[in-house]
């Protein structure tokens, strides 16, 4: 009988991608992939470390495997298992951990799945990790999110990615188009670039460290890709978003016009303190170019609150700095320390419960802001592509500029791409349409 593997991914679309390939390493080794619901022989848990709250989650998902089977072989992988690998083989039930570089010859470490008395860990140091490893993830059938870029040579005060990660390099630009293709040939209709800094793109593609290739030379050639519907860049940093980038965007028919761009602060003190980049007249200028060339583009911003120094004051300068923007939606953060980070070391330090605050001012304006932004595409005519999964008799779908759309389960409309008119918000934010045939507006939904 085949061994059974399930496995659970925290954090981001980078470690979603990453688990798909080690899955599929698995499955070719004669593995049965399962639900992590299931009762499996092994269980493996790619981490995240970005929040307090990602390293919390992973004791609960361990429970959660050992529930399922008590004798089941428990791996731990991704950047916390990089970044602390002793804690995480010191959790009861844990019997291997692997860094960065180990994750993606895991099988290569399973003798046999009989649990250990302790945690056994295998986990190079970071400078070692300065090979590249593609992969990409095949979710719902309806998108996947393509990895082109793993590390970060940034040194942001408050980060602990490029110690969890090593440093910037890339995919070539031949394999980047090959698993495009092979994604495409699935009948998949959307993929969505990830990587750790993907605007940097292009450093260490070949083993070193000189650009041969540029991200706006990457996402040119993926535009000319047979049979990919959509493409969608993921967070790309402010300063390596260039115009050039944003003006090909506007004139793709395979591009949408969907950007997510992390500003963190609204305040230039805290921008320097935090070693951003670059300062809130940039992170302007590029919003605008964006509504100059794409007026109906959605535009997401990250946001850390409480990061140490934040006065009342700074605080005040990011809320309305955000308010004033013609922005889409956020994603808040609310900063937690890290540890061998800078900021752990800086006076200022923000009670939890003033962080605890302020998060729910700036998601109170997130949920305004999308209103606005739903509120201003009534009317128009987009296409949605529609998701796979029943979500209580409805079925959901996104525009191409990432409006959230509604409508009773069917499905015959999962995996497809279909001509519709917005015609109104419902009380759970979602917007209902109606389909247009034949250049005519048709059934409701």
């Amino acid at each position: 009988m085949k061994k059974k593997v399930a496995f659970y991914t925290l954090g981001c679309k980078l470690n979603f991608s990453e688990t798909s390939t080690i899955a599929r390493n698995f499955v070719d080794e004669g593995f049965e992939r399962v639900d992590f619901s299931e009762v499996a022989d092994m269980y493996v848990i790619n981490t995240c470390s970005v929040t307090e709250n990602a390293d919390k989650r992973f004791k609960t998902v361990v429970k959660q495997a050992l529930k399922n089977n008590a004798e089941a072989f428990v791996a731990a992988v991704g950047c916390y298992a990089q970044l602390k690998p002793e804690a995480l083989a010191a959790v009861d039930g844990v019997d291997l951990v692997l860094g960065a570089t180990e994750k993606f010859k895991i099988t290569d470490y399973i003798d046999d799945l009989t649990k250990n008395e302790l945690g056994e860990v295998h986990s190079c140091e970071i400078e070692d990790a300065n090979f590249y490893v593609g992969s990409y993830a095949v979710g719902d059938r309806t998108r996947a999110f393509l990895k082109v870029q793993d590390g970060c040579d940034y040194k942001c005060t408050y980060c602990t990615i490029p110690l969890a990660r090593g440093i910037s390099r890339s995919d070539t630009v031949a394999n980047v188009l090959k698993n495009a293709a092979e994604i495409a040939a699935k009948g998949i209709k959307e993929i969505v670039l990830t990587g750790v800094n993907i605007g940097d793109y292009g450093k260490g593609e070949f083993g070193n460290k000189k650009h041969e290739h540029t991200f706006f030379d990457l996402i040119q050639k993926l535009d000319e890709v047979e049979g990919i519907n959509r493409l969608r860049i993921s967070s790309i940093e402010p300063n390596l978003l260039k115009n050039e980038t944003i003006n090909f965007v506007a004139q793709s028919s395979a591009f949408v016009p969907h950007f997510h761009i992390p500003l963190q602060s609204g305040s230039d003190i805290l921008l320097k303190a935090m070693k951003r980049r670059y300062l809130t007249n940039l992170y302007r200028n590029r919003v605008a170019q964006i509504k100059r060339v794409l007026p109906h583009a959605c535009i997401g911003v990250d946001v850390i609150v409480g990061f140490p120094g934040e006065t009342d004051a700074l605080f005040l300068e990011t809320y309305n700095f955000l308010n004033e923007l013609d922005i889409s939606y956020l994603h808040v953060f609310t900063y937690s320390e890290r540890q061998n980070t800078e900021a752990v070391t800086m006076d200022g330090v923000v009670p939890k419960n003033v962080r605890t605050k302020r998060s729910k001012m700036l998601r109170g304006l997130s949920v305004k802001k999308r209103r606005a932004f739903y509120e201003s595409q009534l009317g128009t005519f987009r296409k949605v592509l529609f998701e796979a999964e029943n979500k209580q008799g409805y079925i959901l779908g996104f525009t191409e500029n990432y409006i959230k759309v509604k409508a009773p389960w069917d499905p015959s409309l999962v995996n497809t791409i279909h001509d519709v008119q917005l015609k109104s918000i419902d009380g759970d934010g979602l917007v209902r349409f109606e389909f247009v045939m034949d250049g005519v507006v048709g059934v409701k939904a």
